[in-house]
């Protein structure tokens, strides 16, 4: 028997491989589907079913695709309905893979059609369960994403008790729990860094699991949930109806383009110009009106959360070698219309003498003093308003990234715009999206928030009421 967690760390995603007699199993694939089948031809197996435990909003899963050049069998849980040929399995149905048995346990609550898989060893004993985004590491799955008709979120979190109740955790304390997430998903609100654990474990430390009552646990878990990211929705029916082939994205986006080419395209196509580089390199020289948000971070959830139309035409300009990971990281969250992008990067557009802008930086050292001389600064915290609440600075205004596209029309473009976040990688998304759009005294604070603290800046926590951006 072999279990394999494949995780992937920007996006904290878990999918999983199993193998047992030459048949295996693939559970929650990303879209590149390459590694699975090179990873069942190591061990001389067949891939013989896909299991998806929801319909997930987050990333678009290579279910399609797999199920293509595998020939294996694609399986949901329970109330599950696809335009692509599925198996829908009944709650407590059983599937063989060699020696074990995978039984389907239906779970709703996070989604409707959300559905565990017990795994069974060769003598029948419960070895472990794959719960997708119904029961995470210290948390569980968010229950306002799938509310249909008069369904509330808060029926939706009852549903999720009864579930785990009534399937879970009535199963023996030493099942080990595979869930679909980690620390740093937007589907839950309290996930550990760990990515498995023990069911016994996990009732003693989890706070969705400790409930006393079904009341405690529907107020936990629905409290100080954030309105989830735009292209949730989207994904989810990308994973519900298909999508494009992968090879296609991707052969369409690995178009090396001229700086002549590549500004052509841009005029014509009315396409974003992205650019991937990190954020201090970023700066110091880009193509205008260009878009940075870096590959050495959590690139693909911001772009699905900041570029609000899945089709829009994208241009990528990349640290040479780096494009095959763009194209591949956007086509995970459904931005498949890739278009090409700049050969050799920005060295070949400075050398064919073509504009180039920046975003300058002070030094936190220097934004203090300019915060001490006046006290009309606009200076913006983009970080998240759980992190500002925690500790900020008086002088600043919150304005969390994540919200730009609905805070941006507060912005006076004539004004000079001081922007920090936790380190500087989401202050520099910040301040090109704000170039982008016109603003064009923009500076980023080098070192964010983490540098700040370091000054003699006077900081405050939430008991200070932030202050409202002014006109």
């Amino acid at each position: 028997m072999k279990i394999e967690q494949i995780y992937t760390g920007c996006l904290a995603e878990a999918a999983y491989y199993i193998e047992s007699n030459g048949e295996a199993a693939i559970i929650d694939p990303l879209r590149e589907i390459d590694p699975y089948l090179k990873r069942a031809q190591k061990d001389n197996a067949t891939i013989k079913y896909i299991f998806e435990t929801h319909f997930h909003a987050d990333f678009v899963s290579g279910h399609v695709d797999l199920a293509e050049k595998s020939g294996a069998e694609i399986v949901y849980g329970p109330t599950a309905q696809t335009t692509f040929k599925s198996l829908i399995a009944s709650d407590g149905a059983q599937f063989k893979i060699g020696e074990l048995t995978i039984t389907t346990l239906h779970t709703p609550g996070h989604t409707p059609e959300s559905t565990t898989y017990l795994l069974t060893d060769k003598d029948g004993k419960p070895h472990c369960i794959f719960t997708g985004d119904t029961l995470f590491i210290g948390d569980v799955g968010r229950p306002d994403l799938a509310q249909k008709g008069e369904l509330t979120m808060e029926d939706m979190a009852a549903t999720l008790y009864d579930s785990l109740h009534d399937k879970i955790l009535v199963l023996p304390d030493e099942v080990l729990v595979y869930p679909a997430h980690g620390a740093g998903s937007a589907c839950g609100k309290n996930m550990s860094k760990e990515t498995f654990d023990t069911l016994g474990h996990q009732k003693e430390v989890n706070y969705a699991l400790r409930a006393s009552s079904k009341e405690q646990f529907i107020k936990e878990v629905t409290e100080g949930i954030l309105p989830p990211p735009q292209y949730f929705a989207k994904n989810a029916a990308m994973n519900k109806h298909g999508y494009e082939r992968f090879d296609e994205v991707y052969e369409k986006g690995l178009t090396p383009l001229s700086p002549d080419e590549f500004e052509e395209m841009a005029n014509l196509t009315g396409a974003l110009i992205l650019d991937t580089r990190d954020p201090q390199v970023f700066a110091k020289g880009f193509i205008p009106s260009s878009v940075n948000i870096g590959l050495n971070g959590q690139f693909a959830p911001w772009v699905g959360a900041l570029i609000t139309d899945l089709k829009q035409p994208l241009l990528l300009v990349c640290e040479p070698g780096k494009e095959e990971e763009a194209i591949i990281r956007l086509a995970r969250v459904g931005y498949d219309n890739t278009i090409g992008f700049l050969s050799d990067g920005i060295v070949l557009w400075q050398f064919a003498g073509k504009d180039l802008d920046s975003i300058s930086s002070v030094s936190p050292a220097e934004f203090e003093r300019i915060l001490n001389s006046n006290e009309n600064i606009y200076a913006l915290d983009v970080r998240k308003p759980g992190e500002y609440e925690s500790e900020h600075l008086e002088q600043t205004l919150t304005r969390p990234l994540d919200y730009i596209n609905d805070w941006t029309n507060e912005i006076d473009h004539k004004e000079t715009y001081y922007i920090h976040c936790a380190g500087g990688y989401r202050s520099m998304i910040a301040a090109s999206i704000l170039k982008a759009r016109g603003v064009e005294n923009v500076i980023d604070v080098a070192g964010g928030y983490a540098a700040i603290k370091s000054t003699g800046l006077k900081r405050t926590d939430f008991a200070c009421p932030s202050k409202a951006m002014r006109a």
